[in-house]
């Protein structure tokens, strides 16, 4: 899965959000994928195809009509050898071109051969993107299956505020990855949880844990991948995840717990990777307490795992659930699994180096409701949450009595 050796052709359009493009390559680049870059006449108006041929280690397709770059028909070639497309930014005039089948440029040649996937990044000025024929000529792409990849909303270069413009590079990588992988997760609802809880002490105190919510948002941001909808219950300080995910930032465990039963009717698939307190002080201080010489004693009171009541209404849901331990690691976290009625337990033992909190890699033994376990070696989060979607696929076409082969997903 993911980028890894993939080529992506990123059109670049006359805009002055052309200069993010830069970005927008160096950040396929990373994720492994082979970029090439064609820009229109008025692309290089903004930025030298030298920035992209750099940055892509390729060189830029500019014109159409070049005895050089022609040479092999080197409009067809980019169209068969792309496994993506994406224009970005993708100004008013190239998206009507493109929505009325034109081929008067490059990149506009190009996209008329393709049969790989394409998306559209719009960037523009708010009035010409709310015009009737622009909404017009972005639905026309839609229905033929292309991907639009919405504009933000801020302050554009010609001085209006408004939705214009470009998508955060960070969030058109995200898509183009999401184009090439498989959407086995289609048609699944999932409802995923992240991060600690914040219990509080006084306004300016509270008992917390290590949890950094990086696994939950791998979790959240592989399913997005992989076609699912995906709605996130995320608490303090989890990073980023796609736009397209659904979020809602909690702080106290009882408003996760009851986020998570309010969104259970809607999901099919519940994961439970949050780490939520497991007690909290019975009274809360109204005001800051003082330091005292003497010390200070906190009474605290458990709070209660709901887990167990979502599982004895789970229907044909899915429901995962996490272990962190620090001894007898398989025997802990079958023991949870029975006792919480779960269909999968992702344990890890988090006195070992790179797994636990805080990093971004793990150390896992999944363990499924048959009682078959597999030992996954150390991996980054994002490559853990895609075996533990691999197992929810396998479950839901009923072979879970074997467990997937360790991906190498990054």
């Amino acid at each position: 899965m993911g980028l890894k050796d993939k080529t992506v052709v990123v059109g670049v359009s006359g805009s002055i959000a052309a200069y993010k493009a830069a970005e927008l390559v160096r950040l396929l680049v990373m994720r492994g994928a082979k970029v090439k870059v064609m820009m229109t006449r008025g692309a290089t108006e903004f930025v030298a195809p030298l920035t992209f041929q750099t940055l892509s280690g390729a060189p830029v397709a500019t014109e159409l009509f070049n005895l050089t770059q022609e040479s092999e028909i080197g409009h067809i070639r980019l169209a068969d050898t792309a496994d993506a497309i994406v224009i970005a930014p993708a100004s008013a005039d190239l998206i009507a071109k493109a929505a009325l089948g034109l081929a008067d440029d490059l990149p506009t040649t190009v996209l008329l051969a393709a049969r790989c996937p394409v998306a559209f990044a719009p960037a523009m000025n708010l009035h010409m993107y709310q015009h009737p024929a622009t909404a017009e000529n972005l639905n026309r792409l839609r229905a033929r299956g292309c991907r639009i990849i919405e504009p933000e909303q801020g302050a554009l270069a010609c001085g209006y505020e408004g939705v214009g413009r470009l998508a955060e590079p960070a969030e058109i990588a995200d898509e183009v990855e999401r184009l090439v992988t498989a959407a086995d997760l289609a048609g699944e609802r999932v409802l995923i949880t992240a991060g600690p809880t914040q219990e509080p002490i006084d306004p300016v105190r509270f008992v917390s844990n290590r949890s950094s919510g990086k696994m939950g948002v791998a979790l959240a941001r592989a399913a997005w991948m992989r076609g699912a909808e995906v709605r996130l219950v995320a608490g303090p300080g989890a990073v980023r995840a796609p736009r397209a995910v659904e979020r809602f930032d909690i702080r106290e465990a009882r408003e996760m717990l009851d986020l998570t039963a309010r969104n259970f009717p809607w999901c099919t698939v519940l994961i439970m990777a949050a780490a939520v307190a497991d007690f909290r002080p019975i009274r809360p201080a109204p005001r800051k307490l003082k330091k005292q010489s003497i010390g200070l004693t906190l009474e605290l009171e458990p709070i209660a795992d709901e887990l167990p009541n979502l599982a004895q209404k789970k229907g044909g849901r899915l429901i995962v659930g996490f272990a962190a331990e620090t001894d007898a690691l398989r025997e802990n976290a079958l023991k949870k699994l029975r006792e919480k009625n779960l269909d999968l337990i992702v344990g890890n033992d988090v006195t070992q180096p790179g797994a636990g909190f805080g990093v971004d890699t793990n150390v896992v033994t999944i363990v499924g409701r048959e009682g078959q376990a597999e030992n996954y070696p150390l991996m980054a989060k994002e490559a853990v949450a895609h075996v533990i979607l691999d197992w929810l696929v396998r479950m839901r076409a009923g072979a879970a009595g074997q467990p997937p082969v360790a991906s190498s997903s990054a």
